[in-house]
């Protein structure tokens, strides 16, 4: 599902604030599934950064390939509005 998704945010220099925590809990409500980019002005590894996020934002990483980490968390008010969710094993 993540393959066609097209990074929506960019980790760099800045590491991980506050603001950009919130940024990816904004999205995850209403995505549930985002791809976010590492660059490598980053102070951490993909790996770090993918586990730094999931951990401030409350979500799961579903992959780490190369730059690219791939996060997902249910999202409520999703199904409260109705709208299709995506089911992970």
């Amino acid at each position: 599902m993540a393959n066609r998704l097209d990074p929506v945010f960019q980790l760099g220099k800045g590491g991980i604030s506050d603001e950009y925590s919130l940024q990816i809990d904004h999205v995850l409500e209403s995505r549930e599934l985002i791809k976010i980019h590492v660059l490598e002005s980053c102070p951490y590894t993909a790996r770090e950064a993918a586990d730094l996020v999931a951990s401030a934002v409350s979500a799961d990483v579903v992959a780490v390939i190369g730059s690219k980490v791939v996060l997902y968390r249910h999202s409520d008010r999703k199904e409260r509005d109705g709208k299709e969710t995506i089911s992970l094993p």
